[in-house]
């Protein structure tokens, strides 16, 4: 009776599976509960994706849920690829998606949207500069390259980190910077884009950190609409008009005007 008991209690405690949003409305399970899935699900979701579109300039993923159905936005820089022949590859997604985290169907649908600006996409310059790598490209002549790449389209500033065996058997990390960024502060949520990846060479693992700081774009689109706190707008100086020299009839000869 006592084994019973504690069975009971064990099966309790245990946390839930990862469960889509329809899921765990229907479940009625509490709202942590449901917070802490939720992530789960964003997070294996996203690593899923990340290795599978990684060739295909993978920019990061969206989930919006609506009481019809659940949608994922995926962004990327090619989104043909994506799509695939006829919308084959997206087919094939999302019925991966759907299969693993239990959907009913035709109530889970999977979109492809285009990065405007792939230079101001960290994650999609770091997949680059991972092939470049891959591809056997010096590491400094990588970097160098993807730097000048994304000061080139209208960054404010970046920094590539790239550390391992690079050379020799001794692990070291070579940083390379250029322009003005950012560490801290409540504009650092806004303005830098940041990402990681892993490379598995011959000789070890590399580590790539990629961080760009986007410029101020007013109207939201290639950048963060918020201008920095700090920010001076010095303008430009009004035109002098020319002081104009008084008439020789205008002037009196000393004295008031009334006076005889």
């Amino acid at each position: 009776r006592s084994l019973q008991t504690r069975a009971s209690t064990a099966k309790e405690a245990a946390p839930p599976h990862p469960l889509p949003d329809i899921m765990a409305s229907q479940a009625q399970i509490s709202k942590k509960r449901k917070f802490v899935a939720d992530g789960v699900f964003y997070a294996e979701l996203n690593e899923f994706l990340m290795r599978t579109l990684s060739e295909d300039g993978y920019a990061g993923v969206e989930v919006r849920v609506t009481p019809i159905r659940t949608e994922i936005i995926i962004r990327a820089t090619r989104t043909r690829e994506v799509l695939g022949e006829k919308g084959r590859r997206i087919r094939e997604l999302t019925a991966v998606v759907q299969k693993r985290y239990g959907f009913p169907e035709n109530s889970v649908e999977l979109f492809a949207e285009r990065v405007e600006n792939r230079a101001s996409c960290a994650m999609a310059q770091c997949e680059s500069l991972r092939y470049k790598l891959l591809g056997g490209l010096a590491a400094r002549r990588a970097c160098y390259g993807v730097i000048r790449f994304i000061m080139e389209n209208g960054a404010k500033g970046v920094e590539v980190i790239i550390s391992g065996k690079l050379r020799a058997q001794r692990a070291k990390a070579m940083k390379f910077k250029d322009g003005y960024l950012i560490s801290t502060g409540e504009p650092k949520k806004h303005y830098i884009a940041e990402a990681v990846r892993h490379v598995c060479m011959r000789q070890g693992m590399l580590g790539i950190k990629v961080k760009i700081m986007l410029a101020h774009d007013p109207e939201g689109i290639m950048g963060p609409k918020m201008p920095l706190p700090d920010n001076v707008i010095i303008h430009e100086p009004k035109e002098d008009v020319p002081v104009m020299q008084p008439n020789a009839e205008d002037q009196t000869q000393g004295g008031y005007q009334g006076d005889a």
